[in-house]
């Protein structure tokens, strides 16, 4: 693998440009003089670490995931097809274009947007796969996202929504999840520098292309969950890539001038305390934001905890994102205390929860804690909401939170649109029935 060499478009800005120091834009306890601190870049779109980020994730629509639209899988009538790539592979043409032409017109629209905004949220976080941009070296997925990703951009104008987008997958593969485009027992995107090359060249045109829409397109988050837990290959490549993506985001116009949008790095599944120091403010990077996800329900430790432990975990979660010396968002979390949701694990996947997951053991029945809301029971609604409160009193002590996600057509323990509905999310999320819930 060729390595790229270490801070190589930092080093080069700075070496050209003469960049020396900002005003941070993470929060650090080092005494230091910050009146003689100059900010080079331009005001942010919306006001960062004055003002929480409460957001959520438009999970599902410009990048398929099964669990989210089951019906367009099982539509196929083909098991084979599992992620968007075989959806592309195993479908004649027009019939996969068709059915992603009609998802994309209505999975999400203007009223989901206006909905997102009546509901007190700030920002929408739109994953997008690679291939929207580029498909030469001959994969198999269809193109054709661009118009909606503008067309949402526009109505989160009008509507007075902010907007991250991410890159939720890129060339062979971050992570090997179904999400990434591409589901593998093993990613390949850090082990070829074509690959990286690709992604870097799509951030780098994303920065251009949005870099004068920055009321709307406040960040951009070049790689979502690079599989850190696969070993020090991945992170290496990932904290390459985020100094590469800093100067592909932060210097958009090719020359001394920052621009705008703000870098939202992923913790590649490290402990945040692994990324203390990284980028500092005192070495001039200014405009990044670590983005931590988290989710009590990957493991078979996690699935077997009480609501009063889901609850404790979520709280302990918000103690940790104070001692980041990167301002830390949590960009994606959920209500759910189970992997029940079908075709969460995978299409044709059990879950841990009721013992069908491979190498799992059973904690209980799935029936009663996945499906529609209507379903549910007071309890359970009345712990979802607890939870739900836990979680983003816990993400406030950091800079915020962006739920995932807005919609799934049958898991509405993950659907924040169906818990606005039910009532276990308010329509305000500052409102609290459990007020000392994290003590």
């Amino acid at each position: 693998m060729k390595m790229w060499n270490t801070h190589s478009l930092f080093t080069a800005a700075v070496a050209a440009f003469g960049i020396l120091s900002f005003t941070p834009l993470q929060a650090s306890a080092a005494p230091i003089e910050t009146a003689n601190l100059t900010k080079r870049a331009p005001a942010w779109g919306f006001p960062y670490g004055s003002t929480k980020i409460r957001g959520v994730n438009l999970g599902g629509w410009l990048v398929l995931e099964p669990w989210i639209t089951p019906s367009l899988f099982e539509g196929t009538g083909n098991s084979a097809i599992i992620d968007e790539w075989t959806f592309g592979q195993y479908q004649n043409y027009n019939t996969a274009h068709g059915k992603l032409v009609n998802h994309w017109n209505t999975f999400i629209t203007y009223n989901d947007l206006a909905a997102i905004k009546a509901a007190g949220l700030n920002h929408v976080r739109l994953p997008i796969g690679y291939w929207a941009w580029d498909i030469s070296r001959g994969e198999p997925y269809h193109q054709g996202q661009l118009p909606y990703l503008n067309q949402a951009i526009s109505w989160c104008r009008t509507l007075g929504l902010k907007m991250i987008i991410d890159l939720h997958g890129a060339p062979g593969s971050q992570n090997g999840f179904d999400n990434s485009g591409q589901k593998k027992s093993y990613p390949l995107w850090h082990t070829s520098s074509d690959n990286i090359a690709r992604t870097n060249a799509i951030i780098k045109t994303s920065a251009s292309t949005y870099s004068s829409q920055t009321d709307v397109v406040t960040g951009i988050a070049p790689l979502n969950e690079p599989a850190g837990f696969f070993g020090n290959d991945v992170v290496a490549a990932a904290r390459q890539f985020w100094y590469d993506s800093y100067g592909n985001i932060r210097y958009p116009y090719g020359t001394s001038q920052q621009g705008a949008i703000v870098e939202f790095i992923s913790d590649a599944f490290q402990p945040l305390s692994y990324w203390n120091n990284f980028m500092p403010w005192q070495n001039g990077f200014e405009g990044v934001i670590m983005d931590t996800h988290y989710y009590g329900v990957f493991s078979q430790a996690e699935v077997s905890r009480s609501w009063d432990q889901q609850v404790q975990a979520a709280c302990a979660r918000g103690n940790q994102l104070t001692t980041s010396t990167l301002w830390t968002v949590v960009g994606e979390w959920s209500t759910a205390f189970t992997d029940c949701a079908k075709y969460l694990n995978g299409r044709g996947v059990g879950a841990r929860y009721d013992g069908t997951y491979p190498g799992s053991t059973f904690v209980g029945s799935c029936a009663p804690w996945t499906g529609s809301g209507a379903n549910f029971s007071a309890t359970y609604k009345a712990f979802l909401r607890r939870f739900w409160e836990a979680q983003v009193t816990a993400f406030e002590r950091g800079q915020g939170w962006i739920y995932w996600t807005w919609k799934a057509e049958n898991a509405d323990e993950w659907s924040y649109s169906a818990g606005l509905n039910y009532g276990w999310i308010p329509q305000n999320p500052t409102q609290r029935n459990y007020p000392n819930v994290c003590g």
